[in-house]
């Protein structure tokens, strides 16, 4: 595999159930989705999806021969052979017709009868009108198919096809492949059943209504941490500063602004962690007396006095958090200054890296990392994506926890 690019479901063989709604569509870019994730993607169909999207669609997206009709397939018991391969298997759309079938064993097509057939963890994105969603028989098969360890994506609400709102809209592209990543990492993940905070992003200390102390970090890094962390079966928390980056699927988010703040979000996260990530940049200063109202620009004065004062340490004074990771982002004397931080922060190791270097910069998609041990240890790894060196730091917290 490309070291730069690791891809999260690489490996993996998904199944993809498609029954028949007007949201199809979405289930072709979730086809080339999962494909460009590195998944092998076989795709099962209704006669009635088939009606709104050909199998030939499906079959260019995914380079392999799409099952409608049993008797049609090119291989014997295809239903069986499908459902066996299946890391997992997702339907989507899926009709209420298709999640009473599912709920009561009922097996009219390739979709349910795959879903019967296999072993494999089911996740299931339901569309339909909010007044079939909303149905008590459909609620009754929903909690039905929980019970019997179903795993449900959406239904968001929305404008429906029907020209109402409500609940009922297939779930984006992106949250369902969040989820059956998810949904692998927790059945076969090394983290399954772990706590991991990340923390992520700048702070903002007040200078005034208007103004703050800041600095340049975008996020990425954290995110793409607990992006990995949770593909391998974690919980994870991230207490980010303000960013502009989507929550990813699953995980739960705390936004703060200040150091202060996030000192007190991760004092409560880690109480009961497995492992802390401080990916994020707080600011070392804060102004000591922030105005009431925003500073105005006068035209006799040239200059503006700011007295900043020390801001607490944060994975220095946090007591808790299991195992511990700290980040350097320097611009010289890397070595120096990551290794200064190890005993000073109580960390088992720390990820430095040049922010000055090409590739590894604040808002950059890819990072150059050094990792510095407590035991005079190092490792430098190449460039890669941000997603791969949080994967990189999660083999190295597993093998702790191990």
């Amino acid at each position: 595999m490309d070291t730069l690019s690791p891809l999260p479901l690489s490996g993996k063989h998904v199944a993809l159930g498609v029954t028949g709604s007007i949201s199809v569509f979405k289930a072709a870019d979730l086809a080339s989705k999962l494909r460009q994730a590195g998944a092998t993607v076989e795709v099962v169909m209704t006669p009635a999806a088939a009606q709104f999207v050909t199998p030939l669609t499906f079959q260019s997206l995914t380079g392999r021969p799409v099952v409608v009709d049993m008797f049609g397939a090119a291989e014997a018991e295809a239903h069986v052979e499908v459902a066996r391969r299946a890391d997992a298997f997702v339907i989507a759309p899926a009709t209420a017709d298709c999640l009473a079938n599912l709920a009561h064993g009922m097996t009219p097509d390739m979709v349910t009868l795959t879903a019967l057939a296999t072993t494999a963890p089911v996740l299931v994105a339901p569309a339909m009108d909010n007044q079939m969603w909303e149905h008590p028989a459909t609620q009754e098969n929903v909690v039905t198919l929980r019970n019997r360890g179903v795993e449900f994506v959406g239904p968001d609400a929305g404008r429906l096809a029907s020209g109402r709102s409500g609940l009922g809209r297939l779930a984006e592209v992106p949250q369902v492949v969040g989820a059956l990543r998810m949904l692998i990492g927790q059945r076969s993940g090394d983290l399954a059943g772990r706590h991991v905070v990340v923390s992520a992003g700048g702070t903002q200390e007040p200078l005034d209504p208007v103004r703050y102390v800041g600095n340049r970090s975008t996020g990425k890094m954290g995110f793409a941490i607990a992006e990995a962390a949770r593909d391998r079966g974690a919980h994870v928390t991230i207490v980010t500063g303000p960013v502009a980056l989507e929550t990813p699927y699953g995980i739960h988010r705390v936004d703060v602004h200040t150091v202060a703040e996030m000192l007190v979000a991760l004092e409560q996260a880690t109480a009961d962690s497995d492992a802390i990530i401080m990916a994020a940049a707080p600011a070392d200063y804060r102004p000591a007396s922030p105005a009431e109202h925003k500073i105005k620009k006068t035209s006799d004065r040239g200059t503006l006095e700011v007295e900043l004062v020390k801001n607490p340490d944060i994975i220095a004074t946090l007591p808790a958090g299991g195992v511990r990771v700290g980040f350097a982002a320097e611009t010289r004397n890397l070595e120096e200054y990551a290794r200064q931080k190890l005993p000073a922060k109580r960390l088992d190791f720390i990820v430095a890296n040049d922010v000055s270097a090409a590739g590894s910069g604040f808002g950059t998609d890819t990072n150059q990392v050094t990792i510095y041990y407590a035991d005079g240890q190092h490792e430098a790894l190449p460039l890669m994506t941000k997603y791969a060196v949080g994967l990189a730091i999660l083999d190295r917290v597993a093998a702790r926890l191990r």
